[in-house]
């Protein structure tokens, strides 16, 4: 699916653009691409005009939506299939999705596109072929990218997050073969696939380095088994850095110790764990 490049609102875009035109102004000068870049619209009476194309004042937006021109109107971003998941705007510009109203990538703090960087600098992927296993919106193979990564092969289960992806203007495009136009530049190979059974697919000692970024453990269980750990050392390289993403869900509530029950099935399976940031660094011995 190619990316769209079309504008995308939020309520106080919107907001912005009407109080413009309301003011008599010809000109509003801000972001329609999540602060990716910044531009200018042309502002006329019953429309406004952006990239040569012409569009209606939306009406009266929601909140923590994201919205997109479906080619008839306004449209959020989000599909419901058993699920509802939705883009969702951030104060720092890229997004994050939520699922069911559960929120999928950290933005309390700081973007979730800098909280990927710095996960991603932990393994050090200049010139590396990466593993990404559960690419969601893309974020960890965009900073691996930006820095100099060889290639990196993402999969994604979700076929709704892959739809995300293409709205996303902070989600690298895979089709986008020329480096100067993208980061990419043919580096990025995005499959959609289950990687709990693609691994078995995957060569022995065929990946420099992995990020493993994995849905709740009471969702994909599968993910966090001693089984998949095995497969991930098999295809690692001995040397090799894998970053496992854990968070501490249950904690307070149960005291559970996520981090340290993967730190011991990563441990058994062949690598030398500690914790860093809010997950396990695990090196191939």
């Amino acid at each position: 699916m190619s990316h769209y490049s079309g504008p995308l609102l939020t309520r106080p875009i919107a907001e912005a653009l009407l109080a413009a035109r309301y003011a008599g102004a010809d000109e509003w000068a801000g972001s329609l691409d999540l602060g990716r870049s910044n531009g200018n619209a042309s502002l006329e009476t019953d429309a406004w005009q952006w990239r040569c194309q012409h569009y209606p004042y939306p009406p009266q937006l929601k909140d923590r939506t994201i919205y997109y021109w479906d080619g008839d109107e306004f449209a959020p971003v989000s599909r419901y299939a058993g699920s509802l998941i939705k883009l969702v705007p951030t104060e720092w510009g890229a997004p994050t999705f939520e699922i069911d109203g559960i929120k999928m990538l950290p933005t309390s703090k700081e973007s979730p596109f800098e909280d990927a960087r710095r996960k991603v600098a932990l393994v050090e992927p200049r010139g590396k072929v990466v593993l990404d296993t559960c690419g969601g919106l893309g974020y960890f193979a965009a900073c691996c990218l930006e820095a100099g990564v060889a290639r990196i092969h993402s999969f994604e289960k979700n076929a709704d997050v892959l739809w995300l992806r293409t709205l996303n203007p902070w989600s690298p495009d895979p089709d986008e073969v020329d480096p100067h136009a993208s980061a990419s530049g043919g580096r990025l190979q995005l499959t959609h696939a289950d990687v709990s059974q693609a691994i078995t697919q995957i060569v022995d000692a065929s990946v420099d380095a992995l990020l493993h970024d994995p849905p709740r453990f009471g969702i994909a269980g599968e993910l966090y088994s001693q089984v998949f750990y095995e497969q991930l050392a098999r295809v690692l390289r001995r040397g090799g850095r894998l970053f496992h993403y854990t968070g501490s869900p249950n904690k307070l509530t149960s005291g559970r110790d996520v981090p340290r029950e993967v730190e011991k099935r990563l441990e058994k399976a062949g690598f030398k764990t500690q914790l860093a940031l809010d997950g396990v660094l695990a090196t191939r011995r």
